[in-house]
């Protein structure tokens, strides 16, 4: 089955530095296409996660986390398409964002979560889709609070996060020969 490989925390200043395309190259045998800087790898050989985990930690001169997702998971979540009754916030500046979990939480708070409270929050956790947490973001004063440092508290797990171009991008990549 094809998959998503989503990295946490690289290519973030000087920490954990690669080059996705340089690693999609390496690993060609998989089928790999390279999305972004951030670290988003279409994968669409049918391989297991733990082989291509394996592979990928052994290609890199770090140990990166890796949530490692099934391709038809995203395809579910955009064919969903989770950010249609959010219009209105989405007309007024804020941008959807989807933050991977490398497991299911054990337990989810009341959602939405707003941080800060009150008419001038900057991320709006809506709800958790299997492995994603749905989210909106939007830009207020100089402070900025990122998506993935909020899912993170809240839920007490590690998270990587995109923006949801990002995944309907990834969407096209596993529809498109």
């Amino acid at each position: 089955m094809a998959s998503v490989v989503f990295f946490r925390a690289v290519n973030v200043g000087a920490h954990q530095r690669f080059q996705p395309s340089a690693l999609a190259k390496q690993l060609a045998e998989f089928g790999v296409v390279n999305v972004g800087a951030a670290g988003t790898l279409v994968v669409r050989a049918n391989v297991r996660s733990t082989l291509l985990r394996a592979t990928m930690l052994k290609s890199l001169p770090f140990q990166p986390e890796l949530m490692i997702c099934p391709a038809r998971a995203v395809l579910e979540l955009v064919r969903a398409d989770p950010f249609r009754n959010h219009q209105a916030a989405v007309t007024k500046g804020a941008r959807g964002f989807v933050s991977v979990l490398g497991k299911r939480p054990p337990s989810l708070p009341s959602f939405p979560i707003e941080q800060p409270t009150g008419a001038r929050w900057q991320v709006r956790l809506l709800g958790v889709s299997g492995c994603f947490v749905l989210s909106l973001w939007q830009r207020h004063d100089r402070v900025l609070l990122y998506p993935n440092a909020v899912v993170e508290k809240q839920l007490g797990l590690p998270a990587t996060t995109r923006n949801w171009d990002t995944f309907t991008t990834v969407a096209d990549l596993l529809v498109k020969p």
